[in-house]
């Protein structure tokens, strides 16, 4: 009797960061670099440890690649095929070919881009050509491909490079408190003035950010909330909300308004992605009583 083995060939791995399929021998994901050989961590409460890149880990955009090199304060070499291009905050460019053509790129509202102390224009690079960046900080680079009309929302300051396909923009992000002092107040922006909104157009794009320390990510689920520090994070998901909220230890008796034993937190409320970093600036106690805020929520523990 004739028989017929047949051999099962090992399928696509799927990247548990970004949901890429990866051919079968691969070692890193080719959208977003993150190694596919480890397992994610998660820890009992939720919290999702990004896998960092690998030093010389390659992704794929179009035509074009991008390498990571280097652990500590890793840099972002690009070989731009013809017609591909990023643009990036000026002052991260570390070196480049002569034949990639460097041009600003102007910024949408630029009056109040001004006033709130913002850069007004980005700088873009054209390729052919290889040009690399870095942040001159330690810390992770984390790399988000964003398929067609997929958004993401970073804190100021964040951001290092984008594709040609991915779109930016800024809003108000409504987190704000004003102190007084007598007759003097002051207004004071927790985690900064404005949002970047990212936008990948018709064809995918690839977003870098820089994570300083180690990057955490979750998955809040509808009505879900969990608080942050204001400036550890990252990036969040446009559907998942966010407000100041103002939180009183066990024991004390100030009112809401007194500076003193009272923590301010920042509620990011599901559902959607969001991302915090492990370290950040701390926040400077103004030492004065609060006249007015953001819309928030307060809470007693007595």
């Amino acid at each position: 009797m004739d028989t017929q083995t047949t051999t099962q060939q090992p399928g696509p791995l799927t990247c548990h960061w970004c949901g890429h399929a990866n051919g079968p021998a691969a070692t890193s994901c080719s959208a977003c670099g993150a190694p596919l050989d480890v397992r994610t961590a998660v820890s009992n409460s939720g919290w999702a440890e990004l896998p960092a890149i690998r030093d010389m880990a390659r992704i794929q955009f179009g035509q074009s690649t991008c390498q990571v090199e280097g652990n500590y304060v890793p840099v972002a070499d690009f070989n731009l095929a013809a017609g591909d291009g990023v643009y990036f905050a000026h002052h991260l460019l570390l070196w480049k070919d002569d034949k990639v053509q460097i041009s600003t790129m102007s910024m949408a509202r630029a009056w109040t881009r001004l006033f709130a102390g913002l850069p007004l224009v980005m700088t873009q690079a054209t390729g052919p050509g290889r040009i690399a960046f870095s942040k001159d900080l330690p810390g992770e680079l984390v790399a988000l491909p964003l398929q067609p009309g997929q958004s993401v929302d970073v804190r100021e300051h964040v951001f290092m490079i984008a594709t040609h396909s991915v779109s930016y923009d800024w809003f108000n992000n409504g987190i704000w408190f004003t102190t007084s002092n007598g007759k003097d107040q002051e207004t004071h922006y927790p985690m900064g003035m404005f949002m970047d909104r990212f936008t990948a157009g018709a064809q995918p794009g690839l977003l870098l950010l820089h994570g300083a320390g180690n990057v955490f990510v979750r998955r809040l689920e509808p009505g879900q909330t969990v608080l942050v520090k204001p400036t550890s994070l990252i990036f969040k998901d446009p559907h998942v909300r966010m407000h100041l909220h103002i939180e009183h230890p066990g024991g004390t008796w100030q009112s809401w308004r007194s500076w003193s034993q009272r923590y301010l937190w920042l509620r990011l409320s599901g559902p959607g992605r969001v991302a915090v970093q492990s370290h950040y600036e701390p926040m400077e106690d103004p030492g004065r009583s609060l006249s007015s805020t953001a819309p928030m929520t307060t809470r007693h523990q007595w």
